[in-house]
């Protein structure tokens, strides 16, 4: 009789993830608003709406990570609830709606740059649909829409939804 729990529990087990699995791939969160692809319209939500700071880090990664050029020596990478969803359970790709974002440090730790990988359906299917930002400490946009450097660089990993700082299978 106790072998037949634990099976019973382990079947549950399986379609519980099975369910919460299927529903990580959902294009966005239930109520959630997103900015449209415009790069002011995101700085204002990613800060003044919705600050970012209150969003979980990359999974796996902690506040002033080693980094590489061009984004800088150190990194803190932050994530909508559904992109965190999506990287954790391993979807291979990130659903519509979500938000990267990676503030740029150099090597004395002082804040250079924020860059924001933001997935718009329909924006640029050629490149992911990722719509790019980059911005100084003071709020200045740098670069924002179809940034060459950012497609032509992050589609070096095509096969990982433009994304290098962990696979997504």
């Amino acid at each position: 009789m106790l072998e037949i729990k634990k099976i019973a529990y382990t079947i549950l087990a399986i379609f519980v993830v099975s369910i919460f699995l299927g529903c990580v791939s959902v294009p966005e969160e239930p109520g959630a608003e997103r900015p449209r692809a415009d790069g002011r319209a995101l700085y204002n939500y990613i800060t003044e709406e919705n600050d970012y700071k209150n969003w979980s880090m990359w999974p796996g990664k902690s506040a002033l990570y080693p980094g590489t050029e061009p984004h800088g020596v150190f990194l803190t990478t932050y994530v909508t609830d559904n992109a965190f969803s999506a990287i954790e359970g391993k979807m291979g790709s990130l659903p519509d709606g979500s938000i990267i974002i990676k503030e740029n440090y150099n090597p004395d730790k002082e804040l250079e740059a924020v860059t924001v990988m933001y997935k718009v359906k329909d924006f640029d299917p050629e490149h992911n649909d990722w719509f790019w930002l980059k911005y100084s400490p003071d709020g200045k946009i740098d670069a924002e829409g179809k940034v060459a450097d950012c497609s032509d660089c992050h589609g070096l990993r095509k096969d990982n939804d433009y994304i290098y700082t962990s696979d997504l299978k």
